[in-house]
């Protein structure tokens, strides 16, 4: 393709203003040239929306497992070829699979109310009859934790903490540990809990997710209630009286294990394509909205962005690996797969990253790679300036499905969204196209078109990354 005009002069700027490390590795000038045009291709129509409206009209929800699962990695395929991907192909996920069937909750005493559940993930049912027990309400797991052994027998648990919004996400952390409490409760004696949804929202939209039971506890029935349902049954505890709850939930593991597939494109490189950058999101969703946030988003936004790189008139010096990952909701099967797959290989693995926490627009860009290549990441992060994008450097982590490669040295880039909203949304009914907007998903393809664009044309080895501390 041709350069474009302004493209040429915003390039000359750059390279002009390049700090003395990014001289000391030898970046080439049409690689600042092709990246500053990827970076003013954001301003255009990228055509990144365009995929999360076909993968949520035509496939809708994909629970990982599903028949919908199973059409969403044909439409991967296909979209890839009509990409113009020089290679499109699958590598194997295995997995036991998981089904939700039927759901509800009651309050009958004493003050005879439906209450609006969802199954969380993983969890088993209730045996085939209602469950009908008085509640106790803890304010934590923290304070479940610490109840008098057997001083839930025969009760449901409750959990009515409140998740923090913030724009990084960081409230989710300390929220998400009430979704695996059910062991906690069933080793007080519980017979089932019921938590506050892991949500920011004011929704009577209950939020899903995958929970998980410790080896050797009792499996209870767990489900998340909306939070105005939360608010609701705290009001009723708070009156003195004894709350009954009925519970009648049919969900749990059908004993199959499911093999799936990790959707993958490549543009290959022009001198190292057995080196690559890896970039992806997940296909699967949730079975409750159409994914359209969590994850069609991630997977749009990346194919796109490496279409972008194969249109321009020179390849990179590497291979640029799109990866629509399998099952990242129920245990990150994809991104272990991945990484089993190819241990052998982590010497080729330049660089990955991640598209995995929503629609809105990138304000930071991070990376964990060897010394020596840090003079490239503070070039990528000059390039990433146009597009609003500020680089914070020692902050960060790698996103779900690249964290199992990164975790034994893969070096990896975060491209920090706005999350302001994500969790209103995430893993409810309410994730669906229109919580999309198209102009922030042109910003975020082009933002990952620069990054994987560089990465995969730079002279320098990005090595190894530093280990992780697990409080990325």
């Amino acid at each position: 393709m041709s350069i474009p005009f302004r493209a040429c002069i915003l390039a000359s700027a750059i390279v002009a203003s390049l700090p003395s490390q990014a001289a000391d590795a030898k970046l080439d000038k049409r690689t600042v040239t092709n990246a500053t045009t990827l970076a003013t291709a954001g301003a255009q129509d990228t055509g990144a929306y365009a995929i999360v409206e076909s993968l949520t009209t035509e496939i809708g929800p994909r629970l990982a497992g599903s028949a919908a699962y199973d059409r969403a990695t044909k439409w991967a395929e296909e979209k890839f070829k009509s990409l113009g991907y020089d290679r499109v192909y699958l590598e194997p996920v295995s997995f036991p699979t998981w089904e939700r069937h039927h759901e509800s909750a009651e309050v009958i005493a004493p003050y005879p109310q439906r209450l609006i559940i969802t199954t969380l993930g993983g969890s088993v049912g209730t045996g085939g009859k209602p469950i009908e027990a008085d509640i106790v309400e803890f304010a934590t797991i923290e304070a479940l934790k610490l109840a008098p052994a057997g001083s839930l027998a025969g009760k449901i648990a409750y959990i009515s903490n409140r998740m923090e919004r913030t724009k990084d996400g960081h409230g989710y952390g300390p929220a998400v540990a009430a979704r695996s409490g059910a062991s906690a409760a069933a080793d007080k004696g519980a017979v089932a809990l019921v938590i506050r949804s892991i949500g920011t929202d004011s929704d009577r939209l209950p939020h899903t997710g995958m929970q998980r039971y410790a080896e050797g506890s009792t499996k209870i029935p767990a489900a998340a209630l909306s939070n105005p349902d939360a608010d609701l049954l705290s009001n009723m505890v708070r009156r003195g009286k004894p709350v009954t709850l009925r519970l009648d939930i049919d969900a749990g593991h059908t004993g199959a294990t499911k093999t799936e597939y990790n959707v993958i494109g490549e543009i290959r490189g022009r001198k190292l394509p057995e080196e690559v950058v890896v970039i992806g999101g997940h296909l699967d969703s949730w079975d409750l909205g159409t994914g359209a946030i969590d994850d069609a988003s991630g997977v749009a936004i990346t194919m796109t962005a490496g279409a972008m790189i194969g249109r321009l008139d020179k390849a990179p010096l590497r291979t640029i690996r799109v990866i629509a990952f399998a099952n990242e909701e129920q245990g990150v099967f994809g991104g272990r797969a991945y990484a089993e797959t190819h241990k052998a290989e982590l010497d080729l693995q330049q660089l990955g990253a991640e598209s995995d926490f929503g629609a809105g627009r990138i304000y930071s860009f991070r990376a964990g790679v060897a010394a020596e290549a840090v003079p490239v990441i503070e070039q990528i992060a000059r390039l990433l300036e146009p597009l609003g994008i500020a680089y914070e450097a020692g902050k960060g982590g790698p996103g779900p499905d690249i964290e199992p490669f990164a975790k034994v040295g893969m070096p990896w880039a975060q491209l920090a969204q706005d999350g302001t909203d994500y969790f209103d949304y995430h893993h409810t009914a309410n994730d669906t196209l229109d919580k999309v907007d198209a102009k922030a998903l042109d910003q975020q393809a082009a933002a990952y078109a620069v990054m994987a664009y560089v990465a995969a044309d730079s002279p320098v080895d990005f090595g190894r990354a530093p280990p992780l501390t697990g409080e990325e």
